[in-house]
């Protein structure tokens, strides 16, 4: 089963709010699921998935049922089940089942960020292989050629930051007390 945020009881996952918290802002929340959601879209990412991501995100539980997803974004339940599809297809989110009930929660992974990096470095791999390989059909004295080189060894520099990075990361994370 995949790593995941524990599912606090008593949210009301359609706000991201304590059922007795009545503090938090319901709009607010909207507004700032909304901003994300668009900055995810701007980035590349499908505009319903980014929504339905950036909804579980502001979930204090992690996790909410399509019903819940539908409601606190109105959309459809069809609307839902794309956006899912993507984002497990993607490994962002996982299904559950609820026990003792027929309903699946969507549940955000934990460690997300790091997932996520990993699984674009295990790509930057895959691209660099066959950039290095295409850069040696065209040949690297070509300006075609070299240009691909060049984004061979551009994702070859990456890797090996991002490796770095995520190891400082873990590090930082414990001591601001995250771990």
């Amino acid at each position: 089963m995949a790593d995941r945020v524990n599912v606090g009881a008593g949210t009301d996952a359609g706000t991201g709010t304590d059922a007795d918290d009545g503090a938090r802002d319901g709009d607010a929340v909207s507004r700032f699921v909304e901003r994300f959601a668009a900055q995810l879209t701007e980035a590349g990412m499908q505009r319903m998935a980014a929504r339905v991501f950036a909804q579980l995100l502001a979930s204090d539980g992690g996790a909410m049922t399509s019903a819940e997803l539908g409601e606190a974004l109105r959309i459809s339940p069809a609307a839902v089940s794309g956006a899912v599809s993507y984002l497990t297809q993607v490994n962002m989110v996982s299904r559950e089942r609820e026990p003792g009930s027929r309903r699946d929660r969507y549940v955000l992974h934990n460690e997300l960020w790091y997932e996520t990096f990993t699984r674009r470095d295990q790509v930057l791999t895959l691209w660099e292989k066959t950039l290095r390989e295409g850069a040696a059909t065209l040949g690297t004295d070509s300006p075609a050629g070299a240009r691909i080189a060049e984004t061979a060894a551009f994702f070859e520099f990456m890797q090996g930051e991002m490796l770095g990075l995520m190891d400082r990361w873990r590090v930082h994370k414990a001591t601001i007390g995250l771990a």
